[in-house]
């Protein structure tokens, strides 16, 4: 059985864990791409879900029969419970991207792990499934953060290999072609479900990645374990 990340409710004297079923590959500290020669990548969202954008960036890859990770922040998850009920219904994976998005270079340990904690509540709550992954803001995490949150969590630091900087606004053409352009087999692609551009360039990048025959899948898939809606993960107390 794969050890579980304790994880805290804030409203409680109490920790919990995700128990989960056992894994075919173990939990790695840092991801930032996986070797494959294989025709396969992983698309993920940061900073959502947003009210209106992410709607229509689901309506996007329901279409195309695509499954992303979105690395959802805790107080929009708060906010939007039915929307990120929808994004793991449609089979999307989703991660932890911190409670309020700050830079965790700055953070003690104990406010590092609560913002971590408050996110994992809210995503259980919201879908009755704890993330298993996380990625921090900016990318920022120092490499005793990460090893830290792998010992007391069990949560991998997912970064990325292909980056557009969409958050510099370059517009949806740009952000299509940089996609396309830097993606190779077993690449994470960091792309932000807030901006409307981005969201504008997706059928373009969508229909041009699977033109050069890339398949999708989702961060766990991508490292090897199962579809993080397939397994049996659950919040439970512990002393």
């Amino acid at each position: 059985m794969l050890a579980a990340p304790a994880l805290a409710r804030p409203a409680q004297a109490q920790q919990a864990r995700a128990a989960a079923g056992p894994l075919a590959a173990p939990t790695p500290i840092t991801v930032t791409r996986v070797r494959t020669a294989r025709p396969v990548l992983a698309l993920t969202f940061d900073d959502g879900p947003h009210p209106t954008l992410t709607p229509e960036l689901l309506d996007m890859l329901a279409a195309r029969d695509i499954r992303a990770t979105f690395f959802v922040i805790g107080n929009r998850v708060a906010r939007q419970p039915e929307l990120t009920r929808r994004i793991a219904d449609e089979g999307h994976e989703i991660g932890n991207h911190t409670w309020s998005h700050p830079s965790l270079f700055g953070l003690s340990d104990a406010a590092l792990l609560s913002q971590l904690d408050r996110t994992s509540v809210a995503i259980d709550d919201a879908v009755g499934r704890p993330p298993v992954t996380m990625r921090p803001p900016y990318g920022n995490l120092y490499p005793r953060q990460r090893a830290l949150i792998h010992a007391e969590r069990n949560l991998p630091t997912v970064l990325w290999s292909v980056d557009p900087e969409d958050w510099r606004r370059p517009g949806s053409a740009a952000v299509a072609s940089r996609i396309l352009g830097a993606s190779h087999p077993g690449a994470l692609i960091l792309a932000h479900d807030i901006i409307a551009a981005t969201v504008r360039a997706m059928p373009a990048t969508l229909d041009g990645l699977i033109a050069r025959g890339y398949q999708f899948v989702t961060v766990s898939e991508l490292i090897g374990w199962p579809r993080w809606d397939s397994r049996n993960l659950r919040l439970a107390a512990r002393s």
